[in-house]
């Protein structure tokens, strides 16, 4: 399959689909109260853990759909600028998955009993190891601070085209 110039719809509505939930799931990560040995998640985490499966299968199917549908580098910016941004894209793709995997591991290693959305049991990945859950929550703060980093560095790129260069090249992700 030929790359194609522009995202298509779908791309664009998985892409922003992600970046709500993402404005979402950092401030709900970050104020939810600290669980302690012996405590059972709250209304918090539950929400927390069920955005990020959303997360998980939407950045899944995102990626699926990138494989498949491809879009080419945008021609008009120089070897370096296509190069950086095609690995700043693949390393966003999989600091989204780390990050939502080490969340779930986490989850599963405290041995919490969790529901999708108060609808569904939310399944697990293991059962209860506190030594594990201790070691994994260090690696998804690692890979939550990372990847809020990427994203910094994406958007800030994206206004520098948008606002300085006026290149156009946001128009590629634009809805619309």
């Amino acid at each position: 399959m030929a790359p194609r110039l522009h995202y298509g719809a779908t791309a664009k509505v998985l892409h922003w689909s992600i970046v709500a939930l993402l404005l979402v799931q950092y401030p709900l990560g970050w104020l939810m109260p600290d669980i302690h040995r012996g405590m059972q998640p709250g209304a918090g985490m539950t929400f927390h853990v069920s955005i990020g499966l959303v997360v998980l299968m939407l950045i899944v199917v995102r990626f699926a759909w990138r494989l498949t549908h491809p879009v080419a580098p945008e021609s008009s910016l120089p070897a370096w600028q296509r190069l950086t941004s095609e690995g700043v894209h693949w390393m966003l793709y999989v600091m989204v998955l780390l990050t939502t995997v080490t969340g779930w591991l986490f989850a599963s290693f405290r041995g919490w009993s969790i529901t999708f959305f108060y609808l569904l049991p939310f399944p697990m990945l293991s059962s209860g190891n506190p030594a594990a859950g201790k070691a994994i929550d260090g690696l998804h703060q690692a890979a939550e601070w990372t990847l809020l980093g990427l994203i910094a560095l994406h958007v800030l790129v994206a206004l520098l085209h948008l606002l300085y260069y006026r290149d156009r090249v946001m128009n590629r992700m634009l809805p619309g």
